[in-house]
């Protein structure tokens, strides 16, 4: 017998709403377990007339003396108002399982109400097929595991539950399992046969990190490589189930246990633990052989999902690493900016910085490094380091620019880049600008009129060119500083003229909404003009506060 319990049953369920469907077997039970009622199927299932059976104990009517103290336990159950299930081995019915599922009638203490039907467990090649179907559906690793526990359950055992070594979720650490040590393992997942997830959460808590000894099943199955049978939990998960609600009910409901390892491509990821309760048989060799068949194609998903997990991990640090932080901004100046990568990407070859200098100055540097992708985040992030620790030296423009083209015409492969560089000084209402092959920068008038700056353009980065020179540039009251890189302006279905134009339209208009903020200003530049995504996009927006 399976016995399953779940608190806080639900609303009475009168005896009424028993249907008789065909291979479905109703009857109703007294509080002491006397049967009270026996329906045609219920006589056609188990092969006795309802004259035979009403008024008789139903541990005598379906089971043998050995499982009375069963029976015994689910009665309990159902007078505190809960329900339970089972699956029960039934002399009568040929020894084939009936699955049994049982409520109150009208609350505790009012007898119960049973529903039966015959059932049979899959064949190994039927659960494995549903294995192939189920299991892998996604790359979230919680999400695999917990599919590999729903096939398992019922269909194979009344409980299941995957652990996975925590050494390689946090660290990625491979390496073999050692005799007479022990095992930090993270359960992903588990699934109890009739139990509401919540119930199944709170006794075996998925993420849960724990330590398998080094003579626990589990640990010794992970370390051997094959599946470990055995017939009760070890004393260190025994004791820690039971110090939770329901957990010794829990405990003590399986009688037979199967650890088997979880390896993929040569590593041992953790394993799976599968459990039977009473009434069902114990594991056997074709059991085992079904178990290693399910966790080897199990494994190949989790690992598939664990990797994934482990990339989007590196792939998220690289990006944090690679992204601009929160600029510091002088409390004389406003600042909004925008960045937007080309395609897929979450970095390429722009970048932008704001740094701080003494005085309330700040330096705006904004660049792009030819290409896309990791390669050009990598050139990227190479020049921007550079450029932001020369202009914390309080280096001008056109030294920032030559110290770094020298820089960059010395890196492998001498990559190609633009950048301008100005720095902004609140207290004199003007800034100094430098460019190296970039596009001019834009200046915004507080009367609605904007225009691209004349400045001398200077050579790319990387070309050892060696020589910059600086502008200075008088910003009046309301007027908004604008650097941007060519893919805002310039794709193959506008010429750089037309871009150049229509930043200057767009950037006026924006600026002359009623009540508008430059961040929003910034937003909406960037919007309008970003047409087709052919390159990464960037555009800066600075402000000197009245």
């Amino acid at each position: 017998m399976v016995l399953q319990i779940a608190g806080g049953g639900g609303p009475a369920t009168p005896a009424g709403r028993a249907l008789e469907l065909d291979g479905v077997a109703v009857f109703t039970l007294d509080p002491a377990g006397l049967v009270t009622s026996w329906s045609v199927t219920a006589a056609r299932l188990f092969g006795h007339a309802a004259e035979e059976v009403v008024g008789q104990d139903i541990g005598a009517v379906l089971a043998d003396a050995d499982q009375r103290g069963l029976v015994d336990q689910a009665l309990a159950q159902i007078a505190h108002g809960r329900v339970w299930s089972a699956t029960l081995d039934v002399p009568a019915t040929g020894g084939s399982p009936v699955a049994m599922h049982c409520e109150p009638l009208a609350g505790p203490g009012t007898g119960a109400l049973v529903i039966t039907r015959r059932t049979a467990p899959p064949a190994g090649n039927d659960l494995l097929s549903e294995a192939a179907a189920r299991i892998g559906t996604t790359l979230d690793l919680t999400k695999t595991a917990r599919e590999v526990a729903e096939v398992a359950v019922p269909a194979f055992a009344e409980a299941a539950a995957i652990f996975v070594s925590e050494r390689l979720l946090a660290a990625d650490e491979l390496g073999s399992h050692q005799a007479g040590r022990a095992a930090v393992v993270r359960r992903l997942a588990a699934c109890l046969a009739g139990q509401p997830q919540d119930v199944t959460d709170s006794l075996l808590r998925p993420g849960e990190v724990l330590v398998f000894a080094g003579d626990s099943p589990s640990f010794r199955a992970m370390t051997a490589g094959r599946p470990v049978p055995f017939a009760s939990l070890d004393r260190e998960s025994a004791e820690r189930i039971a110090r939770r609600p329901g957990g010794r009910e829990f405990t003590a409901t399986y009688t037979s246990f199967l650890a088997v390892p979880l390896v993929a491509r040569g590593t041992v990821l953790g394993c799976a633990t599968f459990a039977r309760a009473y009434g069902s048989p114990g594991f056997g060799p074709a059991d085992i052989a079904v178990a290693g068949e399910l966790a080897a194609r199990a494994a190949v998903c989790i690992d598939n999902a664990r990797l994934y997990h482990r990339e989007r991990r590196t792939a998220g640090a690289l990006q944090r690493g690679l992204l601009p932080a929160e600029p510091r901004v002088p409390d004389g100046m406003a600042v909004a900016r925008r960045y937007l990568p080309v395609g897929a990407s979450v970095v390429g070859g722009d970048w932008h910085d704001i740094v701080p200098l003494p005085g309330g100055r700040a330096a705006l540097i904004v660049g792009d490094a030819m290409g896309h992708g990791p390669e050009a985040a990598a050139v990227m992030v190479q020049l921007r380091t550079a450029a932001h620790m020369l202009a914390d030296l309080e280096l001008p423009p056109a030294e920032l620019l030559r110290r770094l083209d020298a820089m960059a015409a010395a890196m492998p492969a001498a990559p190609f880049a633009t950048c301008i560089a100005a720095v902004v000084d609140p207290s004199a209402s003007s800034c100094v600008v430098a460019t190296a092959g970039h596009l001019p920068p834009v200046l915004a008038l507080a009367d609605g009129v904007s225009q691209v700056l004349d400045l001398p353009p200077g050579l790319p980065l990387g070309l050892g060119a060696g020589s910059y020179e600086s502008t200075q540039i008088r910003l009046p009251p309301g007027a908004t500083f604008a650097l941007y890189t060519d893919g805002l302006v310039e794709s193959r279905s506008r010429s750089l003229d037309d871009g150049l134009a229509a930043l200057c339209g767009t950037l006026s208009a924006a600026l002359a909404e009623p009540g508008v903020t430059l961040d929003s200003s910034c937003e909406t530049v960037t919007q309008k003009l970003c047409q087709s995504g052919e390159d990464d996009i960037t555009l800066l927006l600075a402000r000197i506060r009245e």
